[in-house]
């Protein structure tokens, strides 16, 4: 534990932070990679737990339309089945010979009602059918309305789009050495009034007990009027911070974590949104400094940011 006496005791600590401090109650990392906290909730019931707005929201846009084709699929279905159980002779206008071209037919019943299209051609008979087919068609107006909240709620939902490097550097600074990522804007959205803050994380032994210390490590430029090409923010590593004395060895062996609080001006939508994500003491490079991520073009008229170029970086001697 020789290392924990390297962390500098001038160093102020964050209390603030929302992260507990009994390091023997906490497992794994604080933040995760793309920003949520690393909490499991439970004592609850599961759907009490889940917001299920928040979660359709959140969810990848490809899970999104599976999630909206799998509902819409299942639930004709269950309606054709019920449509079959009461009898395809109450559906007025099915001629199918066989069970399941008559199933068929009555799927796609099921699909007319649903959607309030009803080309016709098919109509209920009787009263249980007309009654399923009315609950079908009151169904399928609600959660119409709910789907196209839910794509206007995507659509209209401003973000930080925003991407991070995959690793932090100590690299040479100055005169001394400095602890840097670097994040990008991917999108054409105009992000103005950008603002970044670094907390790192780490456990310590306090009165024969690894705690969990925060410190908020000041940064050489905390805010920029305007994100337009890639921003490296940097922690002068000096007398003042926790990680003056931290040798290579010390990034591989002790556990600690890095915390990026980052919030912008979006512009487009008059709103402020923020990001977060967070670096492992293992995702740190000792000794790499970044390599420029954007140039000009053959015309010498427009600057190239080079996205795939965000994490690229090379070992340098400190």
């Amino acid at each position: 534990m020789d290392f924990l006496k390297r962390i500098n005791t001038k160093a102020k600590t964050d209390n603030n932070t929302g992260f507990g401090s009994n390091s023997s109650n906490y497992g794994g990392r604080f933040l995760t990679k793309n920003g949520n906290a690393n909490v499991r909730k439970d004592g609850i019931g599961f759907f009490e737990s889940i917001s299920w707005y928040h979660t359709m929201l959140n969810i990848p846009r490809w899970k999104f339309l599976f999630i909206i084709l799998l509902f819409y699929i299942v639930v004709n279905l269950f309606f054709a089945i019920l449509y079959y159980l009461i009898g395809v002779e109450h559906l007025n206008g099915i001629t199918a010979n066989s069970n399941w071209e008559k199933f068929g037919q009555a799927y796609f019943f099921s699909i007319q009602t649903y959607t309030t299209v009803g080309y016709g051609h098919i109509n209920p008979t009787g009263f249980l059918a007309s009654l399923v087919s009315s609950i079908e068609a009151l169904i399928g107006l609600l959660t119409f309305a709910i789907a196209t909240g839910l794509f206007f709620g995507r659509f209209s939902r401003p973000s930080a789009f925003v991407r991070f490097s995959e690793n932090a550097v100590i690299a040479p600074y100055q005169n001394g050495k400095a602890l840097m990522f670097r994040l990008a804007p991917f999108k054409n959205t105009n992000l103005v009034d950008a603002e970044a803050r670094l907390t790192v994380g780490i456990s310590v032994e306090e009165n024969d007990t690894i705690v969990n210390k925060f410190y908020t490590l000041p940064l050489e430029m905390e805010r920029i009027n305007a994100l337009t090409l890639s921003w490296t923010i940097v922690h002068p590593i000096n007398e003042e911070s926790p990680l003056f004395a931290f040798k290579e060895s010390d990034y591989e062996n002790i556990q600690g974590e890095f915390l990026v609080f980052f919030k912008t001006f979006e512009d487009m939508y008059s709103s402020t949104v923020v990001k977060r994500t967070s670096y492992t003491f293992k995702e740190v490079v000792y000794g790499a400094k970044f390599l420029p991520m954007f140039t000009r073009n053959n015309q010498n008229d427009k600057t190239i940011l080079h996205l795939d170029k965000l994490n690229a970086f090379e070992k340098v001697k400190l």
